[in-house]
């Protein structure tokens, strides 16, 4: 009788454990509601560079989440990343809010951050956030920097002689 008791207690704690692993993959992929009853409405922006910004994204304002990625394409006429985003319905943000793309950390996951203006009127569902700014990809800042090393240990003094001291002077003519 004791040997069936344990059992019942080592899979309900199995059991326990799966649900734990269930939410913290939800959790992980970005799965779970916004909060507010799953009443949003939905708000465009276009980047020139979204960097790794995925669907179902985090769009935070404050560092509080308000709102979701919902999906990402190309502009075809501009060529620029068009971004919709769903945000919880309670929350409202001026018409000249800007929205930027984030980092979470040095190396983490990637969201929208909506920084609100001071307009009286609000935006309205389905409205395009003009105010953009682009992710900024860590690649590009490395080779900009590596760039401008180069250029300086090339001679910065513009002489052409490859160093930064000056140029001899040229012998002068009888």
């Amino acid at each position: 009788m004791a040997k069936k008791s344990i059992e019942i207690m080592v899979g309900g704690f199995v059991l326990l454990g799966l649900a734990a692993l269930l939410f913290l993959a939800l959790k992980a992929a970005n799965l779970t509601n916004i909060g507010n009853g799953g009443q949003t409405y939905q708000l465009k922006a276009r980047f020139d560079n979204i960097g790794g910004l995925k669907a179902r994204a985090a769009v935070r304002s404050a560092g509080v989440t308000v709102g979701r990625v919902e999906s990402i394409k190309l502009d075809p006429k501009t060529y620029m990343g068009e971004v919709t985003f769903q945000v919880s319905q309670g929350v409202e943000f001026p018409r000249d809010s800007s929205a930027k793309i984030l980092t979470s950390g040095l190396l983490g996951d990637q969201y929208i951050g909506i920084e609100p203006g001071a307009d009286d009127k609000m935006l309205e569902p389905g409205t395009v956030i003009t105010q953009t700014q682009s992710a900024v990809v860590l690649e590009n800042l490395i080779g900009q920097f590596l760039f401008s090393k180069a250029a300086d240990a090339g001679g910065g003094t513009g002489n052409g002689n490859g160093g930064g001291a000056p140029a001899p002077a040229a012998p002068a003519k009888p």
